[in-house]
């Protein structure tokens, strides 16, 4: 039985152009990831799902496997990672391959940390999936919306009065990693249900990348906290 890394890396982005291979700090975004779970001495095997030449030649550069070219009806905008990462386990079973564990990370998270995907690993043993997550800065309970006049309304008004202090933390998923056993997968994964358990990163080691401001500001928090 192997443990693998699926890492999701089409070549297309609607707002940031082949941000998967965009250089930062003198290497391709993709890299950090291929570099995190190598590190972990984890998997078995560390592949790449792709449909771009260029960004699976950046991968073989770095370490990672990429044994097949992802079909096109999962390479658009409307394609889901979860089907993604679902696609890559069946072709390794159908490969031959007995997998155990598997892992998706994303290609775009340099702030990972290789004992993060750890935690996630080992939380498998309480729970049938894991994924990276992060809390909210300031309580949802509280938030607030723009009316139509332009005004402001609580979105909750039933906590708008409640002490920050007295109201449950909420978190979000952070983006960067999702394990699971290969048979719980196949089956239908439900990463935010009753049977996953989260891995909390703190907020600073997580920042979406969509806008070149993102960019900007991953490239400040990279230099913060590199080894």
């Amino acid at each position: 039985m192997i443990n693998v890394a699926i890492i999701p890396a089409r070549g297309g982005s609607q707002r940031l152009s082949k941000k998967n291979i965009i250089e930062l700090h003198g290497k391709p975004l993709i890299a950090y990831s291929i570099e995190a779970a190598i590190k972990t001495k984890l998997f078995d095997r560390i592949i790449v799902s792709t449909d771009c030449e260029e960004i699976a030649s950046v991968a073989r550069l770095f370490g990672a496997e990429t044994p097949f070219t992802r079909p096109a009806e999962l390479s658009d905008n409307y394609s889901t990672t979860t089907a993604v990462f679902q696609h890559a386990v069946s072709w390794l079973v159908s490969s031959g391959e007995k997998v155990d564990k598997a892992c998706m990370i994303y290609a775009t998270c340099p702030l990972l940390k290789p004992e993060y995907l750890i935690q996630g690993y080992e939380k498998l043993t309480q729970a049938k999936f894991s994924f990276a997550a992060t809390s909210f800065a300031f309580p949802v309970q509280r938030a607030l919306k723009q009316t139509s006049s332009g005004h402001v309304a609580p979105m909750y008004p039933e906590f708008i009065q409640h002490r920050s202090q007295d109201l449950i933390e909420a978190i979000h998923d952070a983006g960067q990693f999702y394990w699971a056993r290969a048979k719980d997968l196949v089956e239908g994964p439900e990463f935010f249900g009753p049977e996953s358990k989260p891995v909390m990163l703190p907020r600073c080691l997580v920042q979406d990348l969509d806008t070149a401001e993102d960019f900007e500001v991953l490239k400040q928090l990279l230099e913060l906290h590199s080894d």
